[in-house]
C-alpha cells in the first residue's frame, strides 16, 4: 500500500498542477492584447469564416500542411493517435465502460502505434533537416522523448510485458474515489505511470501549452476586416480612464 499511496499523492499532485497551470496560462492567453488585425492572409472576412478555419487548423492542420507536407504527415499521426490512445484508456476512469469506449479498444491499439512512428518521424526530422535543428531548443528535443517513452512502455505493455489490467483499474477507480487500492508492482508499468506523471507536471511550462493556445492566435481567429471595421482593444480605453484617474 506504500505504493499505492505514493502514485496516489503524486497523481494528486501533478493533477492540481496540471489544471491550475493550464488555466492560469489560458487567462494569460485571454487576457494578453491583440491592438493589431495581423490575421494569416489569406484570412477570412467573417467570423463564421474564422471558425471554419480555425476548424480546419486544429482538425487538420492546415497551415502546417500547407509549410512542410512531412512534418504535417508526422504531426498528424501523433495528435490522432493521441487522441485516440486517450479515449481508449477511457475504461480505466469508467464503470461500466461506456459502449462507445468499448468499440475504440481495438483502434486504439493501432493507434498507439501511429502515436509512435509519428513522434519518431518529428524526432528524426528535428534532427536530420538543418533548418529545423538550427531552431530547435534542447526542451524540444526532451518533450518528444518524453511523449516516446510514454508511448513506447505503453505498447511494450499490451505485446511484450503485460500487467493485471483489471488491479490497474482497481487502482485508478479507487484513485478517483479516495479509496485507494493495490498498485501492481510491475517495473515497467510503474515506469509508464511516472512518465505520465512528469509529462502532468511539465505540461504548463512547456511548448505543448500550443493545444490551448491556437485558439487565442490573432494569426488565426480575427477577420481580416481592418478597412470594414476599427479594431480597439479593452487596453487603451483602460489606460486612459487610470490616468484620468490619477489627475483627479
Amino acid at each position: 500500500m506504500i505504493l499505492s499511496a505514493l502514485f496516489s499523492v503524486l497523481f494528486y499532485a501533478a493533477f492540481v498542477v496540471l489544471v491550475v497551470g493550464v488555466v492560469r496560462r489560458t487567462l494569460i492567453y485571454k487576457k494578453t492584447p491583440s491592438p493589431l488585425v495581423i490575421p494569416t492572409t489569406p484570412a477570412p472576412t467573417t467570423r463564421a469564416g474564422v471558425a471554419g478555419r480555425m476548424f480546419r487548423e486544429v482538425v487538420f492542420f492546415e497551415s502546417l500542411f500547407k509549410g512542410s507536407k512531412w512534418s504535417w504527415l508526422f504531426g498528424w499521426l501523433f495528435h490522432f493517435g493521441m487522441l485516440v490512445v486517450l479515449i481508449r484508456h477511457l475504461r480505466y476512469f469508467t464503470e461500466p465502460v461506456w459502449g462507445w469506449v468499448v468499440m475504440m479498444q481495438w483502434l486504439g491499439i493501432y493507434a498507439g502505434m501511429a502515436m509512435l512512428l509519428g513522434l519518431l518521424g518529428l524526432l528524426v526530422r528535428r534532427t536530420a533537416v538543418d533548418r529545423l535543428r538550427y531552431i530547435s531548443a534542447p526542451s524540444d528535443y526532451l518533450m518528444l522523448i518524453l511523449l516516446i517513452a510514454i508511448a513506447g512502455t505503453g505498447l511494450l505493455m499490451k505485446y511484450v510485458w503485460h500487467t493485471d489490467v483489471m488491479a490497474l483499474k482497481a487502482f485508478v477507480m479507487g484513485m478517483m474515489y479516495f479509496q485507494w487500492q493495490p498498485l501492481p508492482a510491475d517495473p515497467l508499468l510503474l515506469l509508464h505511470l511516472l512518465l505520465v506523471i512528469i509529462l502532468m507536471l511539465v505540461f504548463p511550462i512547456s511548448k505543448l501549452l500550443h493545444a490551448p493556445g491556437i485558439f487565442f492566435s490573432p494569426t488565426r481567429n480575427m477577420t481580416d476586416n481592418p478597412r470594414e471595421a476599427r479594431h480597439v482593444t479593452a487596453w487603451p480605453a483602460r489606460d486612459v480612464k487610470t490616468a484620468e484617474a490619477t489627475r483627479s
